[in-house]
């Protein structure tokens, strides 16, 4: 799960998603990781109203930002992104990666809801972080049963 720094937006999708996998009792199926297509965050925990966001769904992460490698392109058989700046920049990345086995694709083609695009909460509020995790909710449900 890739968005551009992996504070806020991966991050939640990466917690939701493993915790719908824990209640599935699918762990062993899943190696589940978020990153960023930037630097700027590496080593940074997730944004404060991210975490505070999670807590109030009774979600926990340890997560740390890091930046998207060229194993992951290997190791992973899903990138999901958040925005077409995300698709792209992991499209020109796959590129340079001599064995990519990756689909890479917009997290949001799996809303019901249609929602495509997963906007980046950071300049927003607190209300703009439970629609992010809304919408990953609902992603990452889809996602999983077609998946599953």
């Amino acid at each position: 799960l890739v968005s551009i720094g992996n504070i806020c937006r991966s991050p939640i999708a990466e917690a939701v998603f493993k915790k719908l996998v824990t209640d599935e009792q699918l762990e062993h199926k899943w190696m589940t990781d978020s990153a960023a297509v930037s630097d700027w965050n590496v080593g940074r925990f997730p944004d404060s109203r991210a975490l505070s966001c999670l807590r109030n769904h009774g979600i926990e992460t340890t997560h740390k930002a890091r930046q998207v490698t060229k194993e992951d392109f290997q190791t992973f058989d899903h990138i999901l992104c958040m925005d077409e700046s995300n698709l792209r920049d992991l499209n020109r990345k796959s590129n340079q990666v001599k064995d990519c086995k990756a689909k890479i694709e917009l997290l949001g083609t799996y809303d019901p809801q249609k929602q495509l695009i997963i906007e980046d909460p950071y300049y927003g509020s607190e209300k703009d972080f439970e629609t992010v995790y809304e919408q990953c909710l609902r992603c990452c449900k889809a996602f999983l049963e077609k998946y599953h």
